[in-house]
């Protein structure tokens, strides 16, 4: 059960009105981390930003993005993260092997190099909260400085919405818990 109500759309002063109404616009529903984050408006303006950064601007492929978040999301165990980005996981490419492997606290195998190293990049990044001079050699070498940088802050901030879910208990569609 949630700890927080549902938002009334209908009852939020101007600035939460104003912010609610861009969520809505770009994500077609205001739910999830958002919900919570609405209750700070400028928090929930300032994730939203970036949100659609790693969404639609950054560089790093969608591909790699949706494994950091679903390894993410298995780490903290946050449902509604997992329940969200399993499915857009496996639309961008994402082997259903992969995601069963991830789901299950499997290390998957891996056919591409980046997949492996973004796998471990975010395992370690969510376990030690750093990087190994190995993992850091072989990420630079891999990704450059740009993509790096994304990928860590990436990792952070789906570190917060986790935390935000979890914390929040922000409850799957349908009560549908995805991950055991």
């Amino acid at each position: 059960m949630p700890r927080l109500p549902e938002i009334d759309e209908m009852k939020l002063p101007t600035e939460q009105k104003r912010i609610y109404d861009a969520v809505k616009r770009m994500r077609g529903q205001v739910r999830g981390p958002f919900a919570i984050w609405l209750r700070n408006p400028e928090l929930a303006e300032c994730a939203l930003k970036l949100q659609d950064l790693f969404a639609s601007r950054a560089s790093l492929e969608r591909r790699l993005i949706q494994l950091m978040i679903l390894v993410s999301a298995r780490l903290a165990n946050a449902q509604f993260a997992w329940f969200i980005h399993e499915p857009h996981a496996l639309k961008e490419g994402i082997s259903a092997n992969i995601v069963e492997a991830i789901r299950e606290r499997r290390t998957p195998s891996f056919r591409h190099e980046d997949e492996r190293l973004v796998y471990d990049i975010t395992l370690e990044l969510n376990l030690t909260r750093t990087l190994s001079e190995a993992t850091y050699k072989r990420g630079m070498a891999m990704f450059g400085e740009e993509k790096m940088v994304e990928l860590v802050a990436a990792v952070g901030f789906y570190v917060m919405v986790a935390m935000t879910l979890n914390a929040f208990d922000v409850p799957v569609p349908d009560g549908k818990a995805p991950l055991a």
